[in-house]
């Protein structure tokens, strides 16, 4: 099993109730599709920590100006420590009964990370737990950064907040836990897969789109599945899938 801690000034996004994303009477997209079978077949946890919870002040601020002038509200350092450091010590806590070593990675949830692709959505579904911070308002204090193995990001574009990304990087992650995509070959050919690149060419691990795929009817207003696809001859089918697929 892999667990998600998500830390967040707006845990209903994740959940009704603002706790666990379990399913229950909650509202959430981590109820539905695989990632809800996933979390039900306990393949997957995930828990959404609201940051404010770690304050003591009486507005449970999260955030404050920044020194030296400059618009908007920076998050400020010591709530998100707390919340990582609450975060690590119950999952110490969870495995020390246990003979294992605690793989863990604390990312950030940011714009100006790495770009996030399916490479490294393979790399990361390795770890036992991930630590997803994500942001808001005008960004992290900077201290921040020394809290966190990597920083994240969807692309070259700005969202007002980091839940978006972490839902993206949640189900990106959990398809490649073992049991939560059905079919056990069902990620070889997926698109960007390397696994057809990697067959064919030999020299680059590059990456792909699938090839294009049809179901009923087989006559849409005139526009018609190819007729090798109703042919039966499965490998003339093969060879026409390998011939029309999508390079990158």
């Amino acid at each position: 099993m892999i667990q998600f801690d998500i830390i967040t000034i707006f845990p209903k996004i994740f959940s009704a109730k603002g706790g666990s994303a379990s399913g229950g009477d909650s509202c959430c997209y981590f109820d539905y599709g695989i990632i809800g079978r996933a979390i039900k077949n306990k393949l997957i946890k995930i828990n959404i920590h609201d940051l404010r919870k770690q304050t003591k002040n009486v507005h449970k601020s999260v955030d404050d100006r920044p020194y030296g002038g400059g618009p908007g509200m920076i998050l400020m350092v010591e709530p998100i420590y707390k919340a990582i450091s609450m975060i690590k010590r119950k999952a110490i806590k969870r495995y020390s009964d246990k003979a294992i070593k605690l793989k863990r990675r604390v990312i950030m949830l940011a714009p100006e990370g790495k770009t996030f692709d399916q490479k490294q959505a393979k790399r990361l579904s390795k770890y036992d737990q991930l630590i997803l911070l994500c942001g808001r308002y005008e960004g992290f204090d900077d201290r921040v950064e020394k809290l966190v193995d990597e920083k994240i990001s969807l692309g070259n574009f700005v969202l007002a907040g980091g839940e978006l990304p972490a839902m993206a990087v949640v189900e990106a992650v959990s398809r490649h836990v073992k049991g939560v995509v059905g079919h056990e070959h069902a990620l070889d050919e997926e698109t960007f897969s390397p696994a057809y690149a990697k067959a064919t060419a030999g020299k680059k691990d590059l990456d792909y789109i699938e090839y294009p795929q049809y179901t009923r009817p087989e006559n849409f207003k005139g526009m018609k599945v190819p007729k090798i696809l109703l042919s039966g001859n499965h490998q003339k089918i093969k060879e026409w899938r390998e011939k029309n697929r999508k390079k990158q």
